[in-house]
């Protein structure tokens, strides 16, 4: 099975994001887990070495901005994201699922992931939903289910 470091992140949040009474106790078991799924060591460590960014992106500080400001893409980012993603990720911060702190630990994880190619859109709302799920800002669970419901939405969602 050749998966990359996004498959391995996409197979861990879909199998234990919900279920707290399977989750194993340490790292290790979850290794185990994705080994009997069929992904190779070296993504594994990879996708270990992502979540581990992930916790320590939290430090990011507050960030204070306009409601008119605009984000510019660095060059490496804008190989990354294409205009279809940075577009998907305005949409999120206007509809106010992302904070422009959230936005830039979006762009942070896709950058921390070990390819040189560009993110789908696909791709990027898991990267969106496990940013929001490992947030320390406070979302209950009825609207961390509205924003994943936005996220993975085929249209855009209307808001009242």
């Amino acid at each position: 099975m050749k998966e990359g470091v996004i498959d391995v992140l996409m197979y861990i949040f879909s199998s234990y994001a919900d279920q707290d009474e399977n989750l194993p106790e340490d790292r290790d078991g979850i290794d185990e887990d994705l080994r009997a799924a069929g992904f190779e060591a070296t993504e594994i460590d990879k996708a270990f070495e992502w979540l581990d960014g992930l916790a320590e992106v939290e430090d990011i500080p507050a960030i204070e901005q306009s409601s008119s400001s605009i984000r510019v893409y660095a060059l490496q980012e804008s190989q990354r994201l294409s205009n279809h993603a940075q577009g998907f990720l305005y949409f999120l911060e206007q509809s106010g699922v992302l904070t422009p702190q959230l936005r830039e630990m979006v762009i942070n994880r896709v950058m921390a992931l070990d390819t040189e190619t560009e993110v789908d859109i696909e791709e990027l709302k898991w990267i969106v939903m496990m940013v929001l799920f490992n947030s320390n800002e406070n979302h209950d669970e009825d609207t961390l289910m509205h924003y994943e419901d936005i996220v993975f939405a085929d249209q855009p969602a209307i808001f009242h």
